[in-house]
C-alpha cells in the first residue's frame, strides 16, 4: 500500500491537476479571511472551504490514472488496493492544503472573541481549527468517494453530485462538518474553544464506510 500511495500521490502532483482546487482554496481564504478578524470565526470558514476542495481532489485522484495503467496495477495488487491508494493520495494532498491554510489563518487572525473582549489562546484555537479541518476533510473524502467512479461514472452526474454533496455536508442537520464549524463560530461569540472530537470520530466512520463501499464496487462495476 505504501508504494501504491506514493505512486498515486506522485501521479497527482506531477499531473498538476491539483492546482485548480488548490487555487480555489486560496481564493476562498483571500476573500473570506482578513487579517485582524476573530480567529475562531476565520478557522471555521477555512475548515468549511476545505470540504469542497477535498471532494474535487478525490474526484481528480480516482480518475487520473489511464485505464491501461490502472488495469496493470489492479492485476498485480488488486483493484481495491489501487482505488484505496488513489483515495489516500487525495487525502494527503488535501491534508497538506488544509494544514497550510489553517496555520496561515491562525497567524493572521486576531486572537480574541467575536466582540473583542475575551482573549483566545493561540495554540488551543489552532488545534481546534486543525481538528475542524480534519472533520471537513474526512466528510469531503466520503462525499468524493461516493460521487466519483465507480459509484458514479458519468462525468456530468459526478460533478453535479459532488457539488450538491458538498453543500449538503455543510448545511444538513447531523453533518459532522456542520457541527465542527458551528462549534467554532458559536464559541467565537464568548471566546470558548470547542474541540470537535465527537464530530471527528463520526466523520472518520463516515469516510471509512464510504471508502469501503467505493473500493468494493470497483471489482463489481469495472
Amino acid at each position: 500500500m505504501t508504494a501504491l500511495v506514493r505512486y498515486q500521490t506522485a501521479l497527482l502532483l506531477r499531473s498538476q491537476r491539483w492546482l485548480p482546487p488548490f487555487l480555489l482554496y486560496g481564493i476562498f481564504l483571500i476573500v473570506g479571511v482578513q487579517a485582524g478578524q476573530p480567529v475562531l470565526d476565520s478557522l471555521g470558514y477555512a475548515a468549511a472551504a476545505l470540504l469542497p476542495v477535498t471532494v474535487w481532489l478525490v474526484r481528480i485522484s480516482v480518475r487520473q490514472e489511464p485505464a491501461a495503467s490502472r488495469a496493470v496495477a489492479a492485476a498485480v495488487t488488486g483493484a481495491r488496493r489501487v482505488h484505496l491508494a488513489a483515495l489516500l493520495a487525495a487525502v494527503a494532498v488535501a491534508a497538506a492544503t488544509g494544514l497550510a491554510g489553517t496555520l496561515v489563518v491562525t497567524l493572521v487572525s486576531k486572537h480574541s472573541s467575536g466582540d473583542r473582549t475575551v482573549d483566545v489562546p493561540v495554540l488551543p484555537a489552532g488545534v481546534a481549527g486543525l481538528l475542524a479541518a480534519a472533520v471537513c476533510l474526512l466528510v469531503g473524502v466520503a462525499a468524493g468517494a461516493l460521487c466519483s467512479r465507480p459509484v458514479l461514472r458519468g462525468r456530468g452526474w459526478s460533478i453535479a453530485a459532488g457539488v450538491l454533496a458538498s453543500l449538503a455536508a455543510l448545511v444538513a442537520p447531523g453533518s459532522p462538518a456542520k457541527y465542527a464549524i458551528v462549534g467554532l463560530v458559536s464559541g467565537s461569540r464568548s471566546g470558548a474553544i470547542h474541540t470537535p472530537l465527537l464530530p471527528l470520530a463520526a466523520a472518520a466512520l463516515v469516510a471509512a464506510v464510504a471508502a469501503a463501499v467505493a473500493c468494493a464496487l470497483v471489482t463489481v462495476r469495472e
